[in-house]
């Protein structure tokens, strides 16, 4: 048995069990892996990890596994699956994700299937039914990956406290004390609709505040040019991303002649990009088809901007946004009249779908230098890319 003291959630027990687990290679790289990728250069001490996040994961797992009842069996499985949800993440988490071709929930299940961790786990447990259940599948998947899981309860909560940003302050224990199950699904009572409501509220404040704050979506959208000169150039493999931390990649990108030298170049002394011209989705009556437009429409107007600025095509960005897609959120509440989706229990989460489009934009970064040649040529977006009204 072992205690780790955490700055959200307070003294963490551990099984001897569990303990073996987060000492191997795989759990430990977390503790070198920020949470927020880039975001410390906006808010200083979001130096926060995946490892902080993975534990506090497995407290809230524990919690709801409990308030609901569940065998102990069930209960220590949820426990490994919340330590275990995000062992898959490259170094700087969601910021290096945009430049590969696998998602972290993909890599997750293949280190959990095949890797030093894979042994202990089948100790005690089925490896297909872990990756099942960190997938959102099963009876108790909601709970790990679902519309209110215990893995957003944990982040929103994680990321406020250490951005220093009010915003992601949610009631965590009412809304933990307000779930139950019907037969396979997660239901939420009357008495919880207003803490799902502060949830889903935290998130959409967090999302252009700390998320996808201006500087960070250009810090991020430089690394990810650079990450991807990395991989075409074979200096790097998607599949070695899995063995390397946040350090390991800096100086990887550090000592890489070219743009990656560059871009780390920029970074150390914030010689950052510039936003040079906007498009704000709220103007649209259908801003989730311009999210979810085929992205190499956005490459096309990025190589014809540079090419009328005689630059390289990798010295422009053109920056999507990404989407919270409330209109997903389909947790059951429990009404006089049965079950009804969350949605249409919520007017405010019907607001949210529409109001989660108002600080996002579709966004075109260069440098300062060129940033000054696109406004003597009088560049704008609206130029380059068609988008539907």
């Amino acid at each position: 048995m072992g205690f780790i003291r955490d700055s959200i959630h307070g003294d963490l027990h551990l099984t001897d069990y569990e303990l073996k687990i987060v000492d191997t290679i795989e759990m430990q790289r977390l503790r070198r892996i920020k949470q927020l990728g880039f975001t410390n250069l906006v808010y200083p001490g979001a130096n926060h990890t995946r490892f902080e996040h993975s534990i506090g994961t497995l407290f809230l797992a524990n919690k709801v596994g409990t308030t609901l009842g569940l065998d102990r069996e069930v209960v220590e499985l949820l426990r490994i699956c919340g330590l275990l949800h995000d062992i898959g993440h490259s170094p700087f988490s969601h910021v290096s994700e945009k430049a590969l071709k696998n998602k972290h929930e993909t890599v997750t299940k293949e280190i959990i299937a095949d890797s030093n961790i894979t042994d202990i786990i089948e100790e005690r447990f089925d490896v297909k039914l872990i990756t099942s259940i960190i997938d959102g599948k099963t009876k108790y998947g909601k709970i790990i990956s679902g519309d209110l899981d215990v893995d957003r309860m944990d982040y929103l909560a994680r990321d406020s406290y250490y951005t220093g940003v009010a915003y992601g302050v949610i009631d965590t224990e009412r809304l933990i004390y307000s779930l139950t199950y019907d037969e396979n699904n997660l239901v939420l009572s009357p008495k919880g609709v207003q803490a799902a409501e502060s949830t889903l509220l935290a998130r959409y404040f967090m999302y252009p505040t700390v998320y996808q704050h201006h500087t960070t979506r250009i810090v991020n959208s430089m690394f990810k040019v650079s990450l991807s000169k990395l991989l075409e150039e074979e200096v790097i493999t998607e599949r070695g991303l899995r063995y390397l931390d946040d350090g390991d990649l800096i100086n990887i990108t550090r000592n890489t002649p070219g743009l990656p030298e560059k871009t780390m170049r920029n970074l150390d002394t914030r010689h950052l990009y510039k936003k040079t011209d906007t498009i704000n989705l709220a103007q649209f009556e259908e801003p989730s088809t311009i999210v979810e437009m085929d992205k190499k429409y956005l490459v096309e107007a990025e190589e014809a901007i540079a090419k009328k600025l005689d630059i390289e095509p990798e010295e422009v960005i053109i920056d999507m946004p990404e989407e919270l897609s409330f209109k997903k959120m389909n947790v059951l509440v429990e009404t006089e009249n049965g079950l009804k989706p969350l949605t249409e229990v919520s007017t405010i989460i019907d607001s949210l779908k529409k109001a989660q489009y108002n600080y996002a934009d579709l966004a075109l970064f260069m440098s300062p230098e060129n940033k000054e040649k696109a406004q003597a040529k009088n560049i704008k977006l609206t130029d380059y890319i068609t988008l539907p009204n």
